[in-house]
């Protein structure tokens, strides 16, 4: 490859400061009144109207236009596999949320064809999910436990629980946190608030997860052990009650552990056999199909009575009646329903995102609130538990050829007609097997452990996020915890403003490369220029902090360089900073300003300009439209240059200072910032005020 040379460049513009810009293009200061802005938002009109009705019923807008040849073969294969994932798990996760199993089926139908309608992500699977019937769980056992509906047995003379009546409230209480999650998820949609899922970061999302994967497995050990420990609720109960656990281990029933054991087994080697085969096999083998398995057997052998092992027990046949939830519930659950809310849209439009963007469609945040809300506030009604979507069986609709949520619907199918003819069926299903389920539907959320190391080599703050917010789920229980991990998360980004690391650079000899002069032994400054570089955003509470880094920076070039110190005082007139610009084209921006001038700003004010900058390289004759934006705050201007096609191009550039001569000194230099994965953007200030332009030979 031949080597790229440095050409320089002149472009001549005029440098406008704010009212410069102003008085140009004549600023209108007419402002629309808010009743105009009002009469213009309720203004209906017919292609409007049709917008609106497309917007909030997306199923108008592609059921009409469904490739039947392309995509029913695919969607029917896929929901008759989601179908029979949906079972086992729906069941399990119903024992997470601490309600009868016959309820996960429930919540795996109606909230589906709710989402069917108003969902605009087309392989994401919606219904039961580990770590939100977790958190629901907390809520009944906490609100309905087991010590309010102690009766006495004359038959056994001990206290025993009233089951009937426990699960009953414990449904009540599980119908009307879903309820509140779903309205507060359609008040957020409605208001555009779907934006808010920005602010949980992959590490906090990852973390929180992968500690409310513990609390699920640990309330799980119950049913793998078959002992019964008294439920703890608050902090640290996750700590008392794996130590309680370990205290029951002698009264272990044999029979529960052998079953547990052998269904363990069986799962792992059906996944493991799946992922061997999956090239050769069209559909892959359904590993829940054990619970069939398990279910004879047990019938068969009489687990229940001869072993003492638990098992499902009474499944109705039929689909229960609408119920309108108990209100007088609403005020305890409030705080809840909220967690609820934030993690099942984060966990959904996370994972309708990644779908969206491998098949080149959009899934709109906003819809994605109100369709979740939707399904659960209906499902509230039909006694459902909140849901929200699924990694596995999302990758199994994926997967095995799903192409829009006619799946999902098929899917809700399948559960209709177990619901309908032949639940029943299940009722000797030990629930030790749908423990054995949820530990290994987990083993994607225990991989996420690895992201320890990963984070610690590209970013140790995030790897503290992540560690942080799994120590505060783990410690704090989900509830609490996710609302303890965001402030810290928010907590690590006013740090990462108020200690950025400031750093004067140099140039590498014989290239155009600039590295810290602290770090490098090699790298030299360039005479007459103080370049300057903050890892954080300049804004009012860093501002003092800026001015004082960047005066023992000035104060540490001049004692290295006595020789030359009055000089460089005396014809500095611009310094360069580099700093990090919260805008819509991300990237490291360095910006010119008055070494006199002190900073206070408050806000940043973004006007834009073109130039028609000639090409980078010699070799290279096409000329490229370069955007230049301006940012004016009080008499302090900033410019930068950015390309737009060119997203990893790194620009040096000499600007003049406004009041000296209006020409520019352009050179390129190939640049890649991995870390945060964002083009790079330089400029750097000429600031010799007796030095027309600088070339580099």
């Amino acid at each position: 490859m031949a080597q790229r040379r440095l050409v320089d460049y002149r472009v001549h513009r005029d440098v406008l400061d704010e009212d410069a810009v102003s008085e140009l293009a004549e600023k209108s200061d007419s402002k629309t009144s808010l009743r105009k802005k009002v009469k213009e938002s309720v203004r209906c009109s017919g292609p409007r109207l049709k917008s609106i009705l497309l917007g909030l019923f997306p199923v108008i807008s592609w059921l009409p236009r469904y490739a039947v040849r392309e995509n029913a073969l695919g969607d029917l294969v896929s929901g008759i596999s989601v179908g029979i994932m949906q079972l086992p798990q729906g069941m399990a996760y119903a024992l997470l949320a601490a309600v009868p199993p016959v309820f996960g089926l429930y919540s795996s139908f109606y909230p589906v064809l709710v989402y069917f309608i108003f969902g605009t992500s087309r392989h994401i699977s919606v219904g039961t999910y580990a770590v939100m019937s977790v958190m629901i769980g907390g809520v009944t056992e906490r609100l309905a436990p087991d010590s309010n509906f102690m009766i006495w047995d004359n038959v056994t003379n001990a206290s025993v629980v009233d089951t009937a009546l426990r699960d009953a409230e414990r449904i009540r209480v599980a119908a009307a946190v879903t309820l509140v999650s779903g309205i507060f998820q359609i008040v957020l949609g409605v208001v555009q608030f779907g934006f808010v899922v920005t602010y949980l970061s992959d590490p906090l999302v990852r973390g929180y997860t992968t500690g409310a994967a513990i609390h699920v497995i640990v309330s799980q050990l119950k049913y793998t052990f078959g002992i019964n420990p008294e439920r703890h609720s608050g902090p640290l109960s996750l700590i008392y009650t794996v130590v309680e656990l370990c205290y029951l281990l002698p009264q272990t029933n044999v029979g529960t552990l052998v079953v547990s054991i052998v269904a363990i087994i069986g799962l792992i080697l059906a996944k493991e056999l799946n992922s061997y085969l999956s090239k050769k096999l069209p559909v892959p083998i359904p590993v829940e199909l054990i619970v069939v398995i398990a279910t004879i057997v047990s019938w068969q052998v009489d687990l229940a009575g001869k072993y003492g092992v638990d098992i499902v027990g009474d499944i109705p046949s039929g689909l229960q009646p609408p119920v309108v939830p108990d209100f007088s519930l609403f005020g305890q659950v409030i705080g809840d329903a909220f967690a609820l809310s934030v993690v099942g849209y984060g966990i959904a439009i996370s994972l309708g995102r990644i779908f969206a963007l491998k098949y080149g469609y959009k899934v709109d945040s906003n819809q994605e609130l109100i369709a979740l809300g939707l399904s659960n506030s209906i499902g509230g009604f039909f006694q459902c538990f909140a849901i929200s979507c699924s990694m596995s069986r999302s990758m199994v609709q994926e997967s095995t050829g799903g192409r829009t949520q006619i799946a999902g619907a098929l899917s809700a199918v399948v559960i209709l007609f177990i619901t309908l003819w032949i639940g029943t069926l299940f009722e000797d299903l030990p629930k030790a097997v749908l423990a054995a389920i949820i530990y290994v539907n987990l083993h994607g959320m225990m991989k996420q452990f690895l992201d320890i190391p990963a984070l610690w080599k590209t970013n140790k703050v995030d790897m503290l996020v992540w560690v942080v917010t799994f120590i505060l789920t783990v410690l704090l229980n989900p509830d609490v915890g996710l609302a303890a991990s965001i402030g810290f998360s928010l907590l690590t980004v006013i740090f990462r403003t108020q200690l950025p690391r400031y750093s004067a650079l140099g140039q590498i000899p014989d290239t155009d490369v600039y590295r810290p002069l602290e770090d490098y032994t090699q790298v030299r400054q360039v005479p007459g220029i103080l370049i300057f570089r903050s890892s954080a955003t300049l804004y009012f509470a860093n501002a003092e902090m800026y001015q004082d880094a960047l005066g023992e920076k000035v104060k540490t070039v001049t004692q290295a360089q006595p020789s030359n110190s009055s000089t460089l005082c005396s014809n500095i007139s611009r310094i360069t900073m580099e700093i990090k610009l919260p805008c819509r084209a991300p990237g490291r921006i360095i910006m010119g300003f008055n070494a006199k001038t002190k900073i206070r700003c408050t806000r940043f004010h973004l006007l834009h300009a073109e130039a028609n900058i000639p090409s980078l390289y010699s070799d290279v004759s096409e000329s490229r439209r370069m955007h230049g934006i301006c940012f004016g705050c009080k008499n302090i201007l900033f410019q930068s240059i950015f390309n737009p096609s060119e997203p990893h191009a790194l620009f040096r550039l000499l600007l003049q200072n406004h009041m000296l001569l209006h020409s520019y000194n352009l050179w390129s230099q190939c640049f890649t910032c991995s870390a945060v994965q964002v083009c790079g953007i330089k400029m750097l200030s000429n600031v010799s005020q007796d030095v027309g332009r600088r070339t580099k030979k």
